[in-house]
């Protein structure tokens, strides 16, 4: 049975504290429906192929070899996860393996209202919902003809079923500080913890040139509405500062990656959609474990330690990289 949360720790290493590495994100496709301009061209991405992308038994079979190591928690990425069919087999799988405390998703929310349900029946616990604008005609600008009223059904149908906690989450791009009052209203009205993230230059930026909107600006903005105060994490921990509006149902939570770099508090791992491990989100250094994935347990799990003990805490480049964030898998 899935216990909401992980038991996060530090180890010291010759008077180096290093966090324990308990978190894998897995990117499950490339795909997605939206093509938001921070993030792909207009004509869209070269997607990978079919056969290039893991099979949901490849991935079973590396978080399997991973638990051995230590990962007690799991968020399933993409591109956007639910265009690729049968994901709540997936979820129903990861669930079933023993070891897993914490199992999540991202998504934009466009399939939520017909796919939530059979998520929540297959044991996933919490949802990041990403909501870059609560103004409609924004919103289909940003992701090139999304619905946010689609988008919105979802996240009531999300909070209906009880996903807790349920994480809305902004990019701080140019333009957000005309809609704080509204990302204020949302998190007073609901339970939900509303998440400015710091936009982060990782692979070109195809599509756009944004200016930076840090952290600072945002929250100076956020208490012309009423008075912030901290307050403790949701579910899940992570990079965000958490703040609430007093009397409000929901949080306010920043991910300032650019302002306040947190490289050293870095407990996860990523897997992208084809098959390469990253230990870093800005490190272009991966490993290509889909060939160890068909060889035995103990030596696909030396490969994955290996990448833990190479695991650096002080990459903190902010120059584009060869990936898109898409194709990593955030």
């Amino acid at each position: 049975m899935l216990v909401q949360g992980a038991i996060t720790g530090k180890r010291s290493y010759c008077g180096f504290s290093r966090p324990v590495i308990d978190y894998l994100r897995i990117s499950i496709t490339d795909r997605c429906n939206f093509r938001c301009t921070y993030c792909m061209p207009p004509a869209g991405m070269n997607f990978k192929n079919q056969k290039d992308i893991l099979s949901f038994e490849e991935i079973i079979r590396f978080v399997q070899a991973a638990v051995d190591l230590g990962i007690s928690r799991v968020r399933i990425t993409g591109g956007e996860p639910l265009v690729r069919r049968q994901s709540a087999e997936l979820v129903a799988r990861l669930a079933a393996i023993h070891g897993i405390k914490d199992l999540s998703l991202t998504t934009n929310g466009a399939f939520l209202l017909e796919q939530a349900q059979q998520l929540k029946e297959a044991g996933l616990l919490r949802l990041n919902i990403s909501i870059d604008s609560l103004n409609p005609v924004r919103f289909s600008q940003i992701t090139r003809g999304g619905s946010l009223k689609k988008v919105l059904a979802g996240l009531d149908k999300s909070l209906e079923l009880g996903f807790s906690p349920v994480k809305v989450n902004a990019v701080m791009l140019e333009g957000i500080e005309n809609e704080l009052e509204d990302f204020a209203a949302l998190a007073r009205a609901m339970p939900v913890h509303v998440r400015f993230i710091e936009f982060m230059p990782i692979g070109r930026r195809l599509g756009g040139i944004w200016k930076f909107v840090p952290r600072k600006k945002v929250l100076d903005s956020l208490n012309l509405f009423g008075d912030l105060k901290p307050a403790d994490s949701p579910v899940g921990g992570g990079p965000a500062r958490y703040y609430k509006f007093s009397g409000a149902c929901g949080t306010i939570g920043f991910i300032s990656s650019m302002s306040d770099h947190f490289c050293d508090n870095c407990n996860r791992l990523r897997l992208t959609a084809d098959g390469k491990l990253r230990n870093c989100l800005f490190s272009d250094a991966e490993v290509d474990v889909r060939p160890y994935i068909h060889k035995s347990r103990e030596e696909l799990g030396r490969v994955i330690a290996a990448s833990i003990k190479n695991k650096k805490f002080d990459r903190r480049r902010e120059k584009p990289l060869a990936r898109t964030m898409s194709q990593i898998g955030g």
